[in-house]
């Protein structure tokens, strides 16, 4: 498979009513850097670090390196890189990475949303898009979602979306100082030949609304 066969899909805008995923730019970075220092003790105990470096910086030098990473990777086809906003603002991040083509054509989701918006139904409707975009154009046949046991409020919005439990996997990611466990959520093509975000619909109409999310 080429390059440019592996980025089909890739860059994409997608839209449900206020909530909207684009692609990851660089002028986004004042309010990127904006939301995430109003956010840290929300993002904290949920986000990925490395041991030796920390998670909040006040400079541009870590958003300007994730940018450039992320772009080159959604060039190669190995990450789907979306900034997520509410009417128009920056209100978080969506990424579907780690994409493995050939006998596997999995990835792995992770998503993060200002605290100041949680409960709108903002990242569920996100990740709905997402999940029909990646097996509907894109061509993907399975995705993971990896969340800690004690983040309640995204292991829902997995399990309204009908992502599956598959177990726990130990000491996965480091965060917040240690490493933590994961559990690990699923969804395949299989699941939902039509896409997820039709039947999210129905369920935000009858009421079901959404969970206080963090990241994932």
């Amino acid at each position: 498979m080429t390059r440019v066969d592996r980025a089909r899909g890739w860059p994409a805008t997608l839209t449900e009513g206020p909530v909207e995923i684009r692609p990851l730019r660089m002028w986004d970075v004042r309010a990127w850097r904006d939301v995430r220092l109003r956010n840290v003790a929300w993002l904290r105990p949920w986000e990925p670090t490395s041991p030796e470096t920390p998670l909040f910086r006040t400079g541009l030098g870590p958003y300007v390196s994730m940018v450039g990473a992320l772009r080159k990777e959604g060039r190669q086809g190995t990450a789907l890189p979306w900034v997520v906003t509410y009417e128009g603002a920056f209100a978080g991040q969506l990424t579907v990475g780690g994409i493995l083509w050939g006998a596997a054509r999995s990835a792995q989701v992770g998503y993060w949303i200002d605290g100041a918006l949680a409960g709108r139904g903002i990242i569920p409707t996100a990740l709905a898009m997402a999940v029909d975009h990646c097996f509907l154009r894109v061509g993907l046949h399975r995705l993971e979602a990896n969340i800690r046991p004690e983040n309640l409020a995204s292991r829902r919005v997995v399990e309204k979306l009908g992502f599956r439990e598959e177990g726990i996997r130990r000491r996965q990611l480091h965060i917040d100082g240690a490493w933590r466990d994961h559990i690990c959520y699923a969804i395949t093509v299989e699941d939902c030949p039509q896409g997820v975000l039709a039947d999210w619909r129905r369920s935000r109409e009858a009421g079901l609304g959404d969970s206080q999310t963090r990241p994932a």
